[in-house]
């Protein structure tokens, strides 16, 4: 058979579904000599060794078995320890159950909720891994606008509520946002909950930036839905180990959920992956109860490298962008561009430099570019010369 015929015997979404603008550059740019990349979301920071010791101790020690499609208890007792300790109240291993990253938590959760003709309701531009697997089982993801006015995105609860149908299943809340930096406030997630109790609709909440909060307030946390919702209503956070722990190549993460759903996790787990390795998780548990101290480093990086991409880039008039909020991604508007996918491909070939185009992140991103500066503060430095060298000498696609 020719692979065009093939390709026409799969099923429609898996013939129609796009590439991923991110990957699409990073293929295109990667393995160059001298390429500094901005288009992955992880840091440059190895996993640190006091979270890999324990991972190869049980590896050599014969963990290589199935073991609990929930998780480990022991991993699970140090997720439960760790929100407590950072939320501020009470919580139960009960509630939380080991994932294979944080990509299959979003996974596991969207196919829980939402179905095939159903609406799940995204605040864009969006992560452009949500909307691929809701395509994919079926499920229409409605991208709503986020507005960009004044150099600030905000979210407009009027027009994400008028976007709910009788088809809508849940809304997902990405925030602090990939890729906009953006933050929701407490106002905002309250508002969203009481809406989603009144209708009966899920809220899933993405928040694995957490942590890497820049706000005024001198909180060392980002606002949560777990600061003004009940473990056991319709809520599902999903996270991984991947940011804050420099732990991106371990694929390992976790759901939050009401305990009536852990049946339902251990089906769809071990449906989809059979469980997490043992000696992943021995890793995991370790980064949790030691890793304080490195994921506030990390945020303390963080902080610094936004400076110094602001200070690069407020140089250049012809470049928009809101100052974000957390996470560590910079998403910001190059007046002009109407290709972002040309531009950053033009990046890697004119100015060996790589960010991530913004119609990656729906229709709403066009005309922006990311770049995560969580990276060596010389080759940011490096990186944003280059990139300012070429804004001097080039027009956008």
């Amino acid at each position: 058979m020719t692979p065009d015929q093939l390709l026409s015997r799969l099923t429609v979404p898996a013939q129609t579904e796009p590439d991923s603008g991110i990957v699409n550059v990073a293929m295109y740019g990667m393995g160059r000599p001298g390429i500094i990349a901005f288009w992955a979301g992880e840091g440059n920071l190895p996993t640190p060794r006091e979270f890999c010791s324990p991972a190869v101790e049980s590896l050599l020690q014969g963990e290589t078995f199935y073991t609990w499609q929930r998780g480990i208890p022991e991993l699970r007792q140090a997720l439960a320890d760790y929100h407590t300790r950072h939320y501020g109240r009470e919580f139960s291993s009960e509630n939380f159950f080991v994932t294979g990253g944080g990509m299959q938590a979003i996974q596991n959760a969207i196919q829980m909720v939402a179905g095939d003709g159903d609406d799940i309701l995204i605040p864009a531009p969006a992560w452009p891994n949500y909307a691929g697997p809701l395509r994919l089982q079926g499920t229409r993801p409605v991208e709503v606008p986020m507005n960009f006015a004044n150099g600030a995105w905000s979210l407009d609860l009027d027009r994400l509520f008028a976007a709910v149908t009788p088809r809508t299943k849940a809304i997902l809340i990405n925030s602090p946002s990939n890729p906009l930096g953006w933050t929701a406030s407490r106002a905002d997630l309250t508002a969203i909950r009481d809406f989603a109790r009144k209708h009966g609709i899920w809220i899933l909440a993405d928040e694995v930036y957490g942590r890497f909060y820049f706000g005024k307030d001198g909180a060392k946390r980002a606002p949560s839905f777990l600061d003004i919702c009940d473990t056991e209503e319709q809520l599902i956070l999903c996270n991984t180990f991947s940011k804050n722990w420099a732990m991106t190549g371990w694929r390992q993460g976790w759901v939050q959920a009401p305990k009536a759903l852990g049946p339902v996790f251990e089906r769809f787990i071990q449906y989809n992956t059979s469980g997490s390795p043992v000696f992943l998780q021995r890793g995991c548990a370790a980064a949790l109860n030691l890793g304080d101290a490195f994921v506030d480093s990390q945020v303390a990086t963080a902080r610094k490298n936004r400076d110094i991409v602001i200070e690069a880039l407020r140089g250049h008039k012809n470049i928009r962008f809101q100052i974000p909020d957390g996470a560590f991604y910079f998403f910001f508007a190059i007046d002009g561009m109407r290709d972002s996918l040309a531009t950053a491909r033009r990046l890697v070939d004119e100015a060996n430099v790589g960010f991530a185009p913004g119609a990656a992140f729906g229709a709403a991103g066009e005309g922006f570019l990311r770049m995560c500066y969580l990276k060596d503060e010389d080759k940011l430095r490096e990186g944003l010369a280059r990139f300012s060298a070429w804004l001097e000498n080039h027009q956008p696609s």
